[in-house]
């Protein structure tokens, strides 16, 4: 789809749920080198919703982390559409502790339609996991990049996009829930989507706007290149601070968003 579309909001959410946007798998495969996976967090079990590992950016080692959904429905299934469990952010959480201690920075790619919301996630400790994941990214004393590249709902994306830089793609989309269970909410009518996402804001240009992300990039090719040279660019900024004045800013950062966003 061309950069230069201009979509409504509703078919902003489809746009952002089209299965055949670029995922994980393709960013790393564009930007990263030598991507070695990490599994499991040593508790449980491994999630393969969300996928994690060691790579080099441009010479640099960096600690990848995103959500992964299917490109058919046997992939779906297996990864869950992309519905993290709790020990999937667990595994994030080991891993971003992990860069802390190297040194790495943490770059993180969000999509996902919201954390899995079934009984056994809860009774693992789903809320738990998703806030500890939030205060983990606060207190990350290394550069932290996250990257909404198509659905980012509720907690589930929060929990690895608490970060110094959060841009999102041009058609991807940042919410508190998805706009079919907003509509379900608020008039008991799913088939009100469409209107509930005029009421959300929930698109990069208005959450530009907002001061709730920092930057929009440009879908396609053209946008692989740009996010590309804004990672180096962001990385060499960052890198600049102490790592006690990284967490301090991050924090602060997260403290202060635009009040106007609240007035909603």
């Amino acid at each position: 789809m061309s950069t230069k579309t201009i979509l409504s909001p509703y078919e902003t959410v489809q746009e952002a749920r089209n299965p055949k946007r670029n995922g994980i798998a393709e960013y790393i495969g564009e930007l990263f080198d030598d991507f070695v996976e990490l599994h499991g967090d040593r508790l449980f079990r491994d999630d393969p919703s969300l996928v994690g590992g060691m790579a080099s950016f441009h010479g640099k080692t960096v600690m990848v982390i995103g959500h992964r959904k299917g490109k058919n429905t046997k992939e779906n299934i297996e990864y869950n559409f992309g519905m993290t469990s709790p020990e999937g952010y667990r595994k994030g959480i080991r891993l971003m502790k992990m860069a802390e201690k190297f040194g790495w920075p943490v770059i993180t790619f969000v999509d996902t339609p919201g954390a899995y919301p079934g009984l056994e996630a809860e009774s693992n400790g789903q809320s738990n996991a998703i806030a500890q994941s939030i205060a983990c990214m606060s207190a990350l004393k290394v550069p932290v990049i996250s990257i909404i590249t198509g659905e980012g709902n509720s907690g589930g994306a929060l929990a690895i996009a608490t970060a110094d830089c959060v841009w999102m793609l041009e058609h991807a989309i940042y919410a508190i829930l998805s706009p079919e269970g907003f509509a379900s909410i608020m008039w008991k009518d799913a088939s009100r989507a469409p209107e509930a996402c005029e009421i959300m804001k929930i698109t990069a240009k208005e959450l530009k706007e907002f001061g709730l992300i920092d930057d929009i990039i440009p879908e396609g090719d053209k946008g692989m290149k740009q996010l590309d040279a804004m990672i180096g660019k962001a990385l060499k900024r960052l890198e600049k601070n102490t790592p006690e004045q990284l967490a301090l800013n991050r924090y602060e950062k997260f403290r202060n968003l635009d009040g106007r966003c609240w007035s909603l």
